[in-house]
């Protein structure tokens, strides 16, 4: 799969992941992510595979705890990845985190690697 190299189309898809999450619209998050997307986070322990897996990560860790994200900034990690630097707030406390996403040239995210800074 081809991956999409301009970091303004990855900033609007980054954009997208992050009201979408904050609305707790788990439909509009899957219709960011490929079908056999992947989002791993080591932080809670699992790595989510596909529409059902990432369902489950929205409703488990932003919904559950009504989870607030702000997007803080955006690195370039590679000609087909980038970092968003993010806060997250909620029934947990507070932490700073790390999305390193991959998009697709049709526009869909097809992997997140989650971490805490």
């Amino acid at each position: 799969m081809k991956l999409v190299r301009n970091a303004t189309k990855l900033r609007k898809t980054a954009d997208a992941f992050i009201a979408a999450t904050n609305a707790y619209d788990v439909d509009a998050v899957l219709k960011l992510f490929a079908r056999d997307a992947v989002i791993d986070d080591p932080s809670t322990g699992h790595c989510f595979d596909g529409h059902s897996g990432i369902r489950s990560y929205i409703e488990q860790f932003f919904i559950a705890y009504h989870t607030v994200t702000r997007f803080l900034s955006l690195e370039n990690l590679s000609v087909d990845l980038i970092r968003v630097r993010v806060d997250f707030t909620g029934d947990f406390g507070h932490e700073i985190g790390l999305l390193d996403m991959s998009v697709a040239t049709g526009g869909l995210i097809v992997r997140i690697d989650a971490s805490l800074e």
